[in-house]
């Protein structure tokens, strides 16, 4: 009983570490992605905002290489803890819904992972993200029913983005971070960006599912957007390059909110 006690709790350390590294990972490329937003927003960028324009982002910097190893390595450990969180629960929350989520999340991240190890070797990681989500809608548009499947794709996108948008103004964030170590100026700065990263977020998930359900309504995969072409999508609005601001701020944000979930998250 003692040695399998001691086991369970190394790999539960081993799985923290993984999952540590797998918010930093996450932030990095948050960060970036919300940075050259904010280029596009100023007139001064032409990199794609999405994943693939953050990996180039590293890749042309000083040790891009290895950095683009620690990512995928950083990556593969979040997908690590997400099974491990899927197999025993995650801080005590053992319900079905939470552990099918992670078993999704894990699948999610491992994917993630593996684009960015390829990349990394060189082969590239895969179409941006705009290709990707035209190909896709494409492929499903020519399936039998594959207007009402590309349409419930999209619906539930943009459902998903609207939930985080809310669960974010209503602080649920803070649930899985373990605030009572953290100074009040600390918190209040973890706040501010866990509210405004998760609100940026939400509004890029909600509007590439609205552009989801356009293509599917008017029968055309052009209309399906990645992250890069919906923040683009975002200045071409009656604010102007404003409202791309404050999204792409937002995400900034949100990378950075990562890195505090690195400290602060409950495991």
């Amino acid at each position: 009983m003692a040695a399998n006690g001691s086991d369970h709790s190394r790999l539960d350390r081993v799985t923290r570490a993984a999952g540590r590294a797998g918010f930093v990972a996450r932030g990095v490329v948050y960060a970036l992605v919300g940075v050259l937003a904010l280029r596009i927003a100023f007139g001064s960028g032409g990199e794609d905002a999405d994943r693939q324009g953050a990996l180039h982002q590293v890749a042309v910097r000083p040790f891009g290489a290895v950095l683009l190893w620690a990512l995928a390595a950083g990556f593969a450990g979040m997908a690590l803890w997400r099974v491990s969180a899927a197999v025993f629960g995650e801080a005590g929350r053992k319900k079905t819904g939470s552990r099918v989520l992670s078993a999704g999340r894990a699948v999610f991240y491992a994917s993630v992972a593996w684009g960015t190890a390829a990349y990394a070797a060189g082969s590239g990681g895969g179409s941006d993200s705009d290709s990707a989500s035209r190909d896709w809608t494409a492929t499903a548009l020519a399936r039998p029913g594959g207007r009402w499947l590309v349409g419930a794709a999209g619906l539930v996108l943009a459902a998903v983005g609207a939930v985080i948008a809310v669960r974010a103004l209503q602080r649920r964030f803070l649930r899985k971070l373990d605030t009572a170590s953290m100074h009040p100026r600390t918190r209040t700065a973890v706040t501010g960006t866990g509210l405004s990263g998760n609100v940026a977020r939400g509004a890029v998930y909600a509007a590439a599912g609205v552009f989801v359900v356009v293509a599917a309504v008017r029968f055309d995969p052009g209309r399906a957007k990645g992250m890069d072409d919906t923040l683009r999508a975002f200045a071409a609005g009656a604010p102007g390059p404003w409202l791309l601001v404050a999204v792409a701020a937002g995400l900034v944000l949100y990378g950075v909110f990562s890195f505090a979930s690195a400290r602060w998250r409950r495991f």
